[in-house]
Order: structure tokens, then C-alpha cells, then sequence
């Protein structure tokens, strides 16, 4: 099951009030993201209202962006992001956290709802 979101963000929350670094290449990324589109394109893959609720398509989108640019294993990739304030602005997370964004084995679940071919039209378009 897919609930709608909102797949835009502005910023995100950091302990003792430290800011983003508007240099880094997720913060610049995140900006030029056509994410209203990856959140149409998402939510249709889902059919039904049952179910568990799924990952936003930010978060699926982010993860996969971030493991094909990266080079990552599926289990680095979810370390990455516990581990990068960037990377979780990039993910739209409201704010940082050391919890692990998402059990590795759902890596498998984003990479059948968003082709690799769609994550390549995208960076191209970016």
C-alpha cells in the first residue's frame, strides 16, 4: 500500500542547531530533483489499499540515486545514509537520526519499482 506524501523538502533538522553544507553535492542534487514526478511515477506501482504501507518514493529514489552513483552494496547504502546528514536531506528525512533508514533487504523492493532506466532518464534530465 502507497499513501501519497509530499516528496518536496526545504530543510533538515540537525542537533545543536548545525546547518547543512549548501556546497554538498545532495543538498545541490536534492534542489534540481524532479521529485513530484518520481512520486507519480512510484505511487503508480502500487495497486490496492492493504497492506503494509511503503518507503516514500524519495527515500526508494534517494537510496537507489545514491547506491548507482556511489557504487554500493545494498547494505553499505543503508549505512551511508544512517551515517550522512546529507544523504538523509537527499532522502527527505525531516531530521538527522542514527536509525537505519530501512532494513538492507528493501533495496531489492525500490529496485523493482524504479527501473534503473528511470533513475538513468532522470539524471539525465538533471
Amino acid at each position: 500500500m502507497y499513501r501519497k506524501k509530499n516528496p518536496n523538502q526545504t530543510e533538515l533538522e540537525l542537533p545543536f542547531g548545525i546547518p547543512l553544507n549548501p556546497d554538498s553535492k545532495w543538498v545541490k542534487l536534492a534542489k534540481l530533483m524532479p521529485w513530484d514526478r518520481i512520486e507519480e511515477e512510484y505511487q503508480n506501482k502500487f495497486k490496492g489499499n492493504e497492506g503494509q504501507e511503503a518507503k516514500s518514493s524519495r527515500l526508494a529514489f534517494g537510496a537507489l540515486y545514491i547506491q548507482m552513483t556511489e557504487g554500493l552494496s545494498d547494505e553499505r547504502t543503508r549505512e551511508h545514509i544512517r551515517d550522512n546528514p546529507h544523504m538523509q536531506y537527499f532522502c527527505g528525512f525531516p531530521g538527522y537520526t542514527t536509525e537505519p533508514p530501512f532494513d538492507s533487504s528493501l533495496m531489492v523492493y525500490f529496485r523493482k519499482r524504479i527501473t534503473h532506466e528511470m533513475i538513468k532518464a532522470i539524471n539525465e534530465e538533471v
